[in-house]
């Protein structure tokens, strides 16, 4: 009988593990949901309560959030979308159709087409943007709210803006000198001129602690479909972005809101992100006094990115309180 017990035992705990592990290919494991009259390709992945991922960018598709996925192992149903204008998701005819408050009511839009209650939501970077406005129109939908290296504001955007040149001004001072001879010809960062300069710094000298992390390993060779849409960024943070904030990203500012969110809310930044700067991050401390606050020591924009394990713990812990 003994040995049976034991077998039965490990028979579930196979079972279990299995269940936590199993992949959901963002390719083609997702489905089609229509949400305010556009085809958004959702993609869930376990069982439990719901997660809502926002993306940042803005224009990035969920590709890049899978390390998300281990959250699932922790009994929470983690639902990643393509938001309008990204990824495997319908298309705008008009770039006017990109705005922050369309991606506020997608949020709302797809969770009831879901028919998910209460919700979770996780935006990062500009998807804060999203998580913070929904959390202020739609206060009762939530019974979290995590902010991953995001701003409170257009001011904290254009210091994005300051810091993220000054950096580039001093560490790449060959290729600040040709941005600033086609700026003197009248560039602005929507040229597609200007963003093949700008994308000469790499990655992981603004995001990252440690930029070995973001190199690619070419992956599994597939190339994920319109993976970021710089013609949406340009019409949300305006056509000289990297420079001015404007559009939709010079207005939004949740300063004053922020003290009234009721639910619980859990606010990380990395100490190396040069993006979402510190100085700047840290005020949220005193714009949301009642929210956790998490710096991460070894991390730049990305903590579920490099320190995963410690990432995970306080979201969970976070969650179940």
């Amino acid at each position: 009988m003994k040995k049976i017990y034991l077998f039965v035992t490990l028979f579930l705990f196979v079972a279990s593990t299995y269940a936590q592990v199993k992949k959901v290919d963002s390719f083609t494991d997702g489905k089609y949901i229509n949400v305010n009259g556009a085809k958004l390709w959702v993609v869930v992945v376990g069982e439990g309560d719901p997660i809502i991922i926002i993306p940042g960018g803005p224009g990035g598709a969920h590709i890049g959030y899978r390390d998300f996925d281990r959250l699932a192992d922790s009994h929470h149903q983690i639902v990643y979308f393509d938001a309008f204008g990204r990824g495997k998701s319908d298309t705008a005819k008009n770039v006017s159709e990109y705005t922050l408050a369309r991606d506020i009511e997608d949020i709302e839009g797809l969770r009831k087409a879901l028919n998910l209650g209460k919700i979770t939501v996780l935006g990062h970077s500009y998807g804060g943007l999203v998580a913070q406005g929904y959390a202020i129109k739609y206060p009762a939908n939530l019974s979290h709210l995590i902010l991953a290296d995001t701003f409170h504001s257009f001011v904290m955007w254009q210091e994005n803006d300051d810091n993220s040149n000054q950096e580039i001004k001093t560490n790449y001072p060959e290729v600040w000198a040709q941005l600033m001879k086609i700026r003197e010809q009248g560039a602005v960062s929507s040229d597609p001129e200007h963003q093949k300069i700008y994308s000469q710094v790499p990655y992981g000298f603004l995001y990252a602690y440690d930029p070995d992390r973001f190199v690619s390993s070419g992956g599994d060779g597939r190339r994920y479909p319109n993976s970021m849409n710089t013609k949406l960024y340009y019409q949300m943070v305006g056509k000289d972005g990297d420079f001015i904030v404007g559009s939709d990203i010079g207005a939004f500012d949740y300063r004053k809101q922020l003290k009234d969110l009721k639910m619980p809310v859990l606010i990380e930044t990395g100490r190396f992100d040069r993006v979402a700067v510190p100085y700047m991050a840290i005020k949220f401390k005193e714009y949301c006094p009642q929210a956790e606050f998490v710096m991460f020591e070894k991390s730049g924009h990305n903590p579920q990115v490099e320190e995963p394990d410690k990432d995970f713990k306080i979201i969970n812990d976070f969650l179940a309180k």
